[in-house]
């Protein structure tokens, strides 16, 4: 696999992942009130989940779940009903302000755990980064080079973007709340993160696949 393969697979994973989503959303988010630091935590449980994406689709496993009008339907329905839980569990919480003061006290409250399984389940919730995955990596398959050496290298490269982006919506998120420091904006900022939650649950549960 060539330099110039890697670098357009490269290029074409990270404006994919770069882009608003459910999952960047979270890692802002995620910036804001805990900090970088910890926000490394929910980065890695992205990643987990990507490289089980990833995997499940090189494998071509990916074409079958797609296939599954049930399967892909149950996983679109589940992480639907969960960013619609944690939507409204923002806008439940934008009655407290987000401030450093509150930024110190929500780390010593939240768990690094909770905080990976809150990223995991999120990315876990999007079964169209399958769909991504499954369509994009036979272009970038040479038939003629060692199959398994290669899928190592796309879903080490897949990884590394997903913790790249996570980390630089975190880094984002912990520069909004060092610039936003006073309580009635950060009550507004909660509603509207809450509210893009919300509205990313309804509209993946109503979304055609």
């Amino acid at each position: 696999m060539s330099f110039n393969f890697i670098l357009l697979f490269s290029m074409t994973v990270f404006v994919a992942s770069i882009i608003p989503g459910p999952s960047m959303l979270l890692a802002l988010t995620h910036g804001m009130q805990h900090g970088v630091k910890r926000t490394i935590a929910s980065a890695l449980g992205n990643v987990t989940v990507t490289i089980i994406q990833a995997s499940v689709s090189i494998t071509g496993l990916g074409t079958i779940l797609i296939a599954s009008e049930t399967t892909f339907q149950l996983v679109k329905w589940a992480g639907a009903a969960y960013l619609i839980y944690m939507g409204i569990s923002m806008l439940f919480s934008s009655k407290s302000s987000l401030s450093p003061s509150e930024l110190s006290y929500s780390n010593k409250r939240n768990s690094l755990k909770k905080m990976y399984l809150q990223a995991a389940f999120v990315t876990a919730g999007n079964p169209k980064a399958i769909v991504f995955f499954t369509a994009v990596f036979p272009q970038f398959i040479d038939p003629h080079t060692a199959y398994l050496s290669q899928s190592f290298m796309l879903i080490s490269v897949c990884a590394f973007i997903a913790f790249s982006c996570f980390m630089i919506y975190a880094i984002c998120g912990q520069k909004i709340v060092s610039l936003f420091s006073k309580a009635t904006t950060g009550k507004h900022i909660k509603r509207v993160i809450g509210g893009t939650f919300l509205g990313a649950g309804i509209g993946l549960a109503v979304s055609n696949k």
